[in-house]
């Protein structure tokens, strides 16, 4: 799932299927509840809502507002969603789906209550950037990616040629999203996504989705049976959307099919370069860079709305883990996703365009880092802070109410660490004597207490 199709909730959840960092078969997707990345920039865990079975890490669409209702029972269900498919074919074809596509892409499908029960089943737990980037650069993962460079380099090569992205970013991407085409998902896409639109609470989205699925059918990319993929809609060895693919996949191998689902990963890669090359990537300029800041230094500069050249954030002190000044890639903003304790980042304009492929930080940085050790370079030279939890969600509202308690103005205590929160979180922290980096975790929360 891609960000620029959501308009939902600002916050940022992860999938940690499995966090064993040299678990060979591990895959990174979150599934996406999107965000920008300024109104977290303290906040170095992120809330994950668990899907099962190891599939991906990556961010799913669920919006704290949506509440579970009352399990019906199996008969009423099938009766209600024979009569909804009635109602939604009538939607389809005044869309522009043709009656023979609907009819064929809907022959045998049924209401899956498993998918329901994944959705609804979501625990929410939480896991530190760090552990996350563990499993995302694990030394497996850079080997099964280094793998995968040496055996499609000719068709990688051509990729990074006609758009302009690096391969191994791409490469990443695959091997965040499915394994490297390990795990691509065998759900089928029709009837996953009638489920859930039928399910109405997120009816709309999901209804969306799959009027853009039964449009890639329409247009001959592949067939009911071989469109399938995770449980949630997202499809391929990059996991693409309905409404994404439609934007964004290509035809590679110019046998006028967009096929993402083949064997044959060319068509998958390819549009997940052209995905991020419409979203503004910039050949030559790297994602972000690790530095150090100088003792004293004011966490006032940091966070996304702040912009400023490398040379600029080196008279501040700001350098490269190598003591030298970053070189001048354009406007950078300082990231400090685990507070002062952890590692620092400039990042450039190529992180805004992995994060319009999934808004999560840490994914963004986990694609990021990813490729670096694919392109040979070393692992963060500062460590990531041990002990410490994030928050879920009822404890973020806490956090809210007691600092309002205190007199400072977190705006709604609605759970959602924004502009505000954090500039209260700063201004608590100085008050009683604490590093105000603005950093949101467990240990702030009881202190609080």
């Amino acid at each position: 799932m891609h960000v620029n199709t959501f308009a939902m909730a600002a916050i940022y959840s992860l999938v940690a299927g499995s966090l064993q960092a040299n678990a060979p078969h591990e895959s990174l997707r979150p599934i996406l509840r999107p965000a920008q990345g300024s109104e977290m920039a303290g906040a170095a865990i992120i809330t994950a809502s668990y899907v099962p079975p190891v599939t991906s890490l990556r961010p799913v669409v669920r919006p704290d507002a949506f509440v579970a209702s009352p399990a019906k029972p199996a008969a009423v269900k099938d009766t209600g969603f024979r009569n909804w498919i009635k109602g939604f074919r009538v939607r389809a074809l005044r869309a522009g789906i043709s009656g023979r596509t609907f009819d064929q892409a809907f022959q045998g499908v049924q209401f899956d209550p498993k998918i329901i029960k994944r959705d609804r089943n979501q625990s929410e737990f939480t896991k530190t950037i760090g552990e996350y980037l563990a499993s995302a650069a694990s030394e497996t993962r850079i080997k099964n990616g280094k793998a995968a460079l040496r055996k499609h380099k000719r068709k990688l090569d051509a990729i990074e040629a006609k758009y302009g992205v690096d391969k191994e970013v791409v490469v990443a991407v695959w091997g965040m999203e499915s394994a490297y085409g390990n795990y691509r998902g065998d759900t089928p896409i029709i009837e996953a996504l009638a489920t859930l639109a039928y399910d109405g609470r997120r009816g709309k989205f999901f209804e969306a989705q799959l009027i853009a699925a039964l449009k890639i059918l329409q247009n001959g990319d592949t067939t009911p049976r071989n469109m399938t993929g995770s449980w949630a809609g997202a499809m391929g060895h990059t996991q693409f959307i309905p409404t994404s693919y439609l934007a964004f996949a290509v035809d590679f191998t110019g046998d006028g099919k967009r096929d993402i689902w083949s064997d044959d990963p060319s068509d998958a890669l390819a549009s997940t370069a052209a995905y991020l090359a419409k979203s503004g990537w910039k050949s030559g300029v790297p994602w972000g860079v690790e530095v150090t800041l100088p003792k004293g230094f004011s966490y006032s500069h940091s966070g996304r709305h702040i912009k400023k050249k490398p040379s600029v954030w080196s008279k501040l002190g700001v350098k490269g883990v190598n003591g030298r000044a970053v070189p001048d890639y354009g406007e950078a903003s300082l990231m400090l996703p685990a507070g002062a304790n952890g590692v620092a980042f400039l990042i450039f304009r190529n992180f805004r365009a992995i994060e319009r492929y999934n808004a999560a930080d840490a994914y963004v940085i986990g694609v990021g880092h990813l490729s670096d050790r694919l392109k040979g370079k070393p692992a963060f030279s500062a460590k990531w802070p041990d002990g410490d939890r994030g928050l879920k969600r009822a404890e973020r509202k806490e956090l809210q109410i007691l600092l309002a308690r205190k007199g400072y103005n977190v705006g709604p205590a609605d759970g959602k660490i924004g502009a505000k929160t954090l500039a209260a979180v700063r201004a608590y922290q100085a008050a009683n004597g604490l590093i105000a980096d603005g950093y949101v975790s467990h240990t702030l929360l009881r202190k609080l207490r």
